[in-house]
């Protein structure tokens, strides 16, 4: 004899839910757009950086050449004053708090130093290093530093591009060249 099945209304619709189709679409898209969306904000985010380091670039290579030429000496201008001239020129990029200048001078190329310093920083994450600003003689080697903490959204699934230990991004620009003669 055989045993029959009672179908009750619960197993009908379990049945039917598991032979539908009508979902699939909807699954499909959550599993492929959490991958995609992720990549997507990883290039943008990318973008960004690679951006904000090549206007850095420009704008240090134009107030360098203020140094260089010798109007930055003969005008007096202090650190503080270098500062907010780079930052009038990133105004929209960057903001003004968070640069840090280092100019040193040298005898020769052979001596100078390009190495990124590296940051300290206090309890509440503030950056504590003194930085020089030395203009030197006519004929001495300058290296100009300007340096940048680019605050960075952490990334999805684990992309960052940060390389300080605060989360933020490091974008130095260096610029060496030998001063012209008075």
């Amino acid at each position: 004899m055989e045993k029959r099945v009672r179908k009750t209304p619960q197993s009908i619709r379990a049945r039917s839910f598991v032979r539908s189709k009508e979902g699939a679409s909807a699954v499909e898209f959550a599993l492929v757009a959490t991958p995609f969306l992720a990549l997507l904000v990883a290039i943008i985010q990318t973008i960004i950086v690679f951006f904000a380091q090549r206007v850095l670039d420009q704008v240090v290579s134009d107030a360098s050449r203020t140094i260089q030429t010798g109007q930055a000496q003969t005008s007096g201008l202090t650190q503080a004053q270098f500062k907010s001239w780079v930052c009038q020129k990133t105004v929209i990029l960057f903001s003004c708090g968070n640069f840090m200048v280092n100019v040193q001078n040298y005898d020769a190329f052979g001596s100078a130093s390009m190495t990124t310093p590296t940051l300290t920083f206090d309890s509440s994450g503030n950056v504590t290093n003194s930085w020089n600003y030395q203009f030197g003689n006519p004929g001495d080697v300058v290296v100009v530093q300007v340096m940048y903490q680019w605050p960075l959204v952490l990334g999805p699934l684990g992309f960052t591009l940060a390389n300080l230990s605060n989360g933020n991004r490091l974008l130095v620009s260096s610029n060496v060249f030998k001063r012209e003669p008075g």
